[in-house]
């Protein structure tokens, strides 16, 4: 399936999709806390979303081929967790990290989709270090957006910054494109070799949203048919921005009053809507 090219009426829909996707998660952020239970977390999201927003949680009843209904609005993915994680009844405890990962679809049917990590009260210091390596590859790959790039040239610094700090990549999952479809070509791995894979174009939109284990890379699917664990039971870390290639670099659409700044390690580079 070819890679779609959005139109400038898309490209508008997409940034009011990802400017609400990341106000839920500047709106839950004071609740993520010792004692919440991620199924709060989650009644507050979808709450917020359909309440407050008219937003509709693309995950919920989500059901790709081969899947059974994702049960909940958002995933929330504590721990060892690489990604899915189903909101239920754990109650987070000081020392534990969540991903919490947000989709919201719009009244124009368009997906805003983004994610952050939260620590929960004091993180060890692997915990913060993880998070902070993770949250370094998914910037250096937005760096390397621009038209005549690469998917490889993303994937290959993502893969190179992780394993130089010690950590593996996940490869079972990647980023995808995004529009009115949920997920769409293209895929976008993040590990990779430069210059490889399809070749970025303006009015490209898709996400970055590295996985990142402290120990081996091998992941296990749990019984829900959706939870995924790392297979060595270390900790694990993502970050996920929705991304625009413009004519001269990228444009982040998942930008909101509380999203984290880009990290010291990449000057940022990205268009400014006018």
């Amino acid at each position: 399936m070819a890679i779609s090219i959005k139109t400038p009426e898309d490209i508008e829909g997409m940034r009011i999709a990802g400017r609400l996707g990341a106000e839920v998660l500047d709106y839950i952020t004071p609740f993520v806390k010792p004692g919440v239970t991620t199924g709060e977390l989650d009644r507050l999201c979808h709450e917020y979303m359909v309440n407050v927003q008219g937003t509709v949680p693309a995950p919920l009843n989500y059901a790709p081929p081969g899947y059974p209904p994702f049960p909940k609005a958002v995933c929330t993915s504590v721990n060892d967790v690489i990604c899915h994680g189903i909101p239920g009844d754990k109650v987070l405890k000081n020392g534990d990290v969540v991903n919490i990962d947000v989709t919201v679809i719009t009244k124009d049917g368009y997906h805003g989709d983004n994610s952050r990590m939260f620590f929960i009260g004091e993180p060890s210091k692997l915990a913060r270090r993880l998070t902070e390596i993770t949250y370094e590859c998914m910037w250096l790959g937005i760096s390397k957006v621009k038209p005549g790039a690469h998917l490889g040239d993303i994937g290959h610094v993502i893969q190179q910054h992780a394993e130089n700090a010690g950590y593996s990549v996940v490869r079972e999952f990647c980023g995808h494109g995004i529009g009115k479809v949920f997920h769409e070509e293209p895929q976008v791995l993040h590990y990779g070799r430069p210059g490889t894979g399809e070749e970025l174009k303006a009015g490209m939109i898709f996400t970055i949203e590295p996985m990142i284990n402290a120990g081996r890379r091998e992941i296990r699917e749990m019984p829900d048919g959706w939870t995924i664990k790392t297979k060595d039971r270390s900790l694990s870390a993502q970050w996920e921005h929705m991304i625009l290639v413009t004519e001269t670099g990228y444009e982040v659409l998942t930008t909101s009053a509380g999203t984290p700044p880009p990290p010291a390690i990449v000057q940022p580079k990205e268009s400014v809507a006018a």
